[in-house]
């Protein structure tokens, strides 16, 4: 099992954060019966020999020292070293931790979408729809994501676009679509039921988004106002609408292992894909894990999913799914039948 070996800054906090789910997957592991060893992701790449010996690694690796966008790179070692191992590959990883990115390939595949741009010049055309929320274009879990993101008029917008760029460079601006958000996870060959993000104790006058408090600061307003619900309470169409969505959008990201697609639900009922998350928390209070109760698993029975995912992925080899568009913008997985 590997994970991030931390920085010489990390507070307590940082570490325990890290080193909870490395003791929950363990423990599930071994009474499983495997033998689990521990190692720390480093820059020096001593965790590199160590996974050599292993017949399965898995990846709790979220970076290096805690620097996001690294995390691509540490499944590419592995891909490197030729060994099965749990969650999505470097590939997905790349497409999906890059916000732009993942917008063009799924836009690409006919997928709804809300509007963005990259300002790279730090403007934004005068077109483009208001409320609009601003986002660090790599960053993941919600970083970067407050109160002050969403902007209602131009002033605000170029503010927090100036504001973004200053602190994290590449930024991204995307159509604010209100409505109910809700996320469709996926383990191996399974659909775990729908989850819904319940706004309605936010403080007045809040948006209802998921921001880094809301996810990350227990106790405070934010935190307290935005409770998931699962299975979230839809009608059957607009289930099958989300799963439909979610199913397209993972396929055209080679999607594998395990995996949550994030949506908002307008007033209209259309879905729209705000994230890919690939391979995400699976603390024993994370999200993925309360969709898997839901669903009937216990944690022990999750992370055996996602073991028995690894290894039916490395039994029928480890080449990425190639996504070719039909003439009507729907993705075919490589190997299906593309009609004349």
């Amino acid at each position: 099992m590997i994970y991030d070996g931390g920085a010489d800054d990390w507070s307590a906090e940082d570490i325990q954060s890290v080193l909870e789910p490395v003791t929950e997957v363990s423990r599930a592991l071994v009474a499983a019966g495997h033998d689990v060893e521990q190692v720390g992701v480093l820059p020096d790449l001593a965790w590199f020999d160590a996974i050599r010996g292993a017949d399965l690694i898995f990846n709790l690796c979220e970076g290096i020292g805690g620097i996001s966008h690294l995390e691509y790179k540490v499944a590419s070692a592995i891909e490197l070293a030729g060994k099965p191992y749990t969650g999505c590959s470097a590939w997905t990883m790349t497409v999906c931790h890059r916000k732009p990115l993942l917008n063009a390939v799924l836009q690409a595949a006919g997928l709804p979408i809300p509007r963005w741009h990259v300002p790279h010049d730090q403007t934004v055309p005068e077109t483009f729809p208001l409320p609009a929320i601003v986002k660090p274009a790599e960053e993941d879990a919600s970083v970067g994501i407050e109160q002050a993101s969403v902007a209602t008029t131009r002033a605000e917008l170029e503010e927090r676009v100036a504001s973004m760029a200053r602190s994290y460079g590449g930024i991204m601006v995307q159509e604010y679509i209100h409505g109910r958000e809700l996320a469709v996870a996926f383990v191996g060959d399974h659909i775990l039921p729908l989850s819904e993000i319940d706004f309605g104790a936010m403080p007045d006058g809040a948006w209802p988004i998921v921001s880094f408090d809301a996810k990350w600061k227990p106790g405070c307003d934010e935190y307290v106002g935005t409770l998931p619900v699962c299975p979230a309470k839809v009608t059957a169409p607009l289930e099958e609408s989300l799963r439909h969505v979610a199913r397209a959008a993972w396929r055209t990201v080679h999607g594998r292992g395990y995996g949550r697609v994030d949506m908002r639900v307008d007033p209209d009922g259309q879905p729209w894909v705000l994230e890919v998350n690939p391979s995400p928390d699976i603390s024993s209070d994370a999200g993925l894990v309360n969709m898997a109760r839901a669903f009937g698993w216990s944690y022990d029975d999750l992370v055996s999913h996602i073991v028995d995912a690894a290894l039916a992925h490395a039994a029928v080899g480890a080449a990425p799914q190639i996504a070719v568009l039909r003439h009507d913008g729907q993705a075919l997985r490589s190997g299906e039948h593309q009609p004349a």
